[in-house]
């Protein structure tokens, strides 16, 4: 009974999560484009509450936050997804270079990686990006470079792990070149941790992107992005409106709530079971 309750629970955390991530970029996708991302100003609309014409109110520039917020949590998405998948190929490059070569290569690499972790990933984001400032591309590399050490942790104890079983020793002892066991066998195996990565990756590169504009380090003020609304909305707060901050806020948490919630489900039930089918 126990077990069936889990499971239970399980299957409406990854249907609550999926639904609202679904429902959200689906909105994203479609609101914007039919409004104007949002980027119409009307001055005598400024700084209104929420009410029926406008769901989340408008902002110091009479400009829809509702419309607003969806458009800028589109580039955020964006900019994450492709951070993190560039973050954690190269990761997993370096994670299964140093598993599979060994001996001084590992130590080199690792070095490497120890040297990156032990930089504040958001200090050397402000630095990469006050380089470029404004640039979408130094943002993306800003991240990318920052996240990447993690994966290729995560990726080299996976490769470790493959060496010792006695299927590796089988296809070497066989007359297998390294070349074949890493495509035959490491990659396949890391493939599952590397994407897992990638996906606890995203709401972690969204609040990067978002603590990066809200900074003015991000991207451009005229672009529409969490970051830049949050900063934009900082001082109307003084003026009583709470809206600019809230609205967006929540939508940015749902968000990443909702994809932490796919990849802890992914991580529980797929991963386990990919590592027990090896061990086979």
């Amino acid at each position: 009974m126990r077990g069936r309750a889990t499971g239970a629970r399980v299957r409406a955390r990854l249907w609550g999560s999926l639904g609202t991530l679904v429902l959200v970029v689906l909105a994203a996708l479609i609101v914007p484009p039919l409004f104007g991302s949002g980027s119409t100003v009307h001055y005598e609309a400024i700084r209104l509450p929420p009410g029926w014409a406008h769901p989340f109110g408008t902002d110091s520039s009479g400009r829809d936050l509702f419309v607003r917020s969806l458009a800028g949590l589109r580039i955020s998405l964006l900019v994450a997804a492709i951070s993190a998948v560039v973050s954690t190929v190269l990761g997993s490059a370096v994670g299964v270079a140093a598993g599979a070569l060994g001996g001084w290569s590992d130590r080199l690499l690792m070095r490497a990686v120890d040297a990156v972790n032990a930089v504040p990933h958001l200090l050397l984001g402000i630095v990469i990006v006050s380089l470029y400032r404004g640039s979408v591309v130094a943002v993306m590399l800003s991240i990318a470079l920052t996240h990447w050490a993690t994966v290729a942790r995560i990726v080299r104890s996976e490769v470790l792990s493959l060496r010792e079983r006695p299927y590796i020793d089988a296809a070497i002892s066989g007359g297998a070149s390294r070349l074949r066991v890493l495509y035959r066998h490491f990659l396949p195996a890391v493939v599952p941790q590397a994407a897992l990565s990638a996906v606890l990756l995203i709401p972690h590169a969204v609040w990067h992107e978002t603590a990066l504009s809200f900074l003015g380090l991000g991207l451009p003020p005229h672009m529409a992005s969490i970051g830049n609304i949050l900063g934009d909305g900082r001082s109307a707060v003084l003026l009583g409106a709470w809206w600019l901050i809230l609205f967006p806020s929540l939508l940015l948490v749902a968000t990443t709530l909702a994809v932490s919630g796919i990849a802890a489900t992914w991580r529980d039930r797929v991963v386990p079971r990919r590592r027990s089918e090896l061990s086979l």
